[in-house]
């Protein structure tokens, strides 16, 4: 089979060198959408070299390079056709505020695989650290279509209890037609989010937004509407991909708070709310 389970996780940890500067920040922030109205103080935050503060999810993009969807996929033991892999899941702890400029080391490895009968998913785990010490840690839950099957472990369930009870904020976010292409430039360049042929053949009308373009945009307005603007509060932030977002439709985000946590579901306005972002949660530091 594609994927060697085994030969997966017996691999050694990949190490790589990476490093980042404040246009590297400033890139990613405008690809989810930063710096409308572009004069706002809290927009310049996170566009102006002379204020800009690091947005947590830049970790998921940091030093370039494929982002961990896409280098699951050259791990040890895993050989799948990219058109049949979606992004399932994204998890992220930061140890402490991000630099907007570092030299760093992160290490990826894959700590399990899951048997979900119709498919594999695949959990890479990658760690940062630099010379003052761990940076974040990061998973990302890989979901591989028709690899499923061969009688493994299914891991733990994706279901979430859903919120009730009205949402304490809810904002809308619109998404530009040329968002994944701006997005791209950050480092994911995979063709499902820019040429029509390949989406096609990975089953999708149209391109799609990155789901972690959404990840960063649905943290963002979380930080922006409750937590004062402040990103060095955020502690975590988890977030299952539910279904995939388009390039022009709108993001509605419901956001529930609690003592020390945002509860937050997201979905495409344009299609009856469809859901985007299920089983999200940040968790933050209170005043």
């Amino acid at each position: 089979m594609p994927v060697d389970t085994a030969r997966a996780l017996a691999a050694a940890p990949r190490t790589t060198d990476i490093s980042w500067t404040p246009e590297d920040v400033q890139l990613y922030h405008l690809g989810i959408g930063a710096g409308v109205p572009a004069t706002d103080p809290r927009e310049l935050r996170y566009t102006l070299e002379s204020r800009l503060h690091v947005l947590p999810s830049f970790a998921t993009v940091a030093g370039g390079g494929a982002p961990g969807v896409i280098a699951a996929l050259s791990m040890p033991g895993v050989d799948v056709d990219l058109a049949r892999v979606l992004h399932g899941a994204q998890s992220l702890r930061v140890h402490r505020p991000l630099p907007v400029r570092a030299t760093a080391t992160r290490t990826d490895r894959i700590t399990a695989v899951h048997d979900k009968g119709k498919a594999a998913v695949l959990v890479l785990r990658s760690d940062a650290a630099d010379a003052d010490g761990p940076l974040w840690t990061a998973e990302a839950q890989v979901y591989v279509r028709g690899e499923g099957g061969w009688g493994g472990d299914r891991g733990p369930s994706a279901d979430a209890p859903e919120e009730r009870g009205a949402p304490d904020r809810t904002v809308e976010r619109p998404v530009r037609e040329d968002q994944a292409l701006l997005y791209r430039l950050t480092g994911d360049l995979n063709p499902l989010h820019a040429d029509p042929e390949f989406a096609h053949r990975a089953g999708f009308d149209r391109p799609v937004l990155h789901g972690l373009c959404t990840y960063g945009m649905t943290l963002k307005a979380v930080v922006d509407t409750l937590l004062d603007g402040d990103v060095t509060r955020v502690r975590s932030w988890t977030a299952r991909f539910a279904g995939v977002t388009y390039p022009g439709e709108t993001l509605r985000i419901r956001m529930w708070r609690g003592d020390g946590t945002v509860r937050v579901a997201v979905g495409a306005v344009e299609r009856g709310e469809a859901p985007v972002l299920a089983g999200a949660t940040a968790e933050f530091t209170r005043r």
